[in-house]
């Protein structure tokens, strides 16, 4: 039979239509990330490459990160420190969180799981800035927690202005984050098989490493990622809990942009490091974390 010759055209078009509809559907969203995330970033990275005082472009704004004055590597030492702040927070909320989303997703009654969810991200629906300044409030010489040692007969202990209560803001600010994680994790936890060890004659050790750990390890996963990067990246805790020994890549950032001593350049080539690191770290996620919680989050 003969090939109509309308045909093609109707074709050729509706094909055209089909292609652009996810295009249409995208731009929204799509606009919205290149012109809010992609053009500053562009930006920032463009600025990096230009040397205080200097025309042209260069590295010297990367290279100024490995400084070395005083015997010591000034900004890489503020580097190390804050990630060895995020790797104590992620520690502490690791351990803090994992029962507790294992209770709230296994062991708690499924009518009140909802409720009690809510109760514990609660803090959330505050200010970040309102809960480091109730800390203040704990923490100072004269705060809560002093005078309830001292009701007790106990000396004073003084976390405010040091390393212990930067982590303790920390802990507190991103321990939901790693309960919600988990939970969506544990909520799946197949508990037949934890039932099967049990009768295989496992103990409760070699449950929770055997069984239960595998189950849940991409989420375990996903929010050590999360919380790492977030802690990485922390502002308010450290300017607000710290002293001057605990500043972090945030607060040197800051400096740079609003200090008295400013240089935009180098601040930007810090900000584009801590970008490259939030980046890696965000592709590990999705490589290798519970993917449920990547498209939720």
């Amino acid at each position: 039979m003969p090939v109509n010759s309308n045909s093609e055209p109707k074709q050729r078009a509706n094909r055209q239509i089909k292609w652009l509809e996810p295009l249409a559907l995208l731009f929204p969203s799509g606009f919205w990330l290149v012109a809010f995330l992609l053009v500053p970033t562009v930006f920032i990275l463009i600025q990096s490459l230009v040397p205080l005082g200097k025309d042209g472009f260069g590295l010297d704004n990367y290279l100024r990160v490995f400084e070395y004055v005083g015997g010591n590597f000034i900004y890489l030492t503020v580097v190390w420190r804050s990630l060895l702040y995020a790797v104590i927070t992620t520690g502490f909320c690791l351990l803090l969180g994992f029962p507790v989303a294992y209770w709230l997703a296994v062991i708690a009654p499924k009518r009140w799981r909802n409720i009690l969810l809510l109760l514990f991200v609660l803090p959330l629906w505050t200010s970040s800035l309102l809960r480091s300044y109730a800390w203040i409030t704990i923490l100072r010489p004269t705060g809560v927690l002093n005078t309830f040692l001292n009701f007790l007969g106990l000396s004073g202990i003084n976390f405010l202005n040091k390393a212990e209560g930067v982590i303790i803001g920390m802990v507190y600010t991103y321990l939901p984050y790693m309960v919600l994680v988990l939970y969506t994790s544990l909520e799946r936890l197949d508990l037949r098989l934890l039932e099967a060890a049990a009768d295989l004659g496992a103990n409760s050790r070699q449950t929770f490493w055997q069984i239960t750990v595998p189950q849940v390890s991409s989420g375990i996963i996903a929010g050590t990622a999360l919380v790492s990067i977030s802690s990485f990246s922390d502002y308010i805790n450290p300017q607000l809990l710290g002293g001057p020994g605990s500043r972090t890549i945030a607060s040197i950032i800051e400096l740079q942009f609003l200090g008295a001593s400013s240089n935009r350049g180098f601040g930007s080539a810090i900000s584009m490091v801590l970008i490259l690191a939030v980046t890696i770290v965000i592709a590990l996620l999705i490589k290798y974390g519970d993917r449920r919680v990547v498209s939720d989050g």
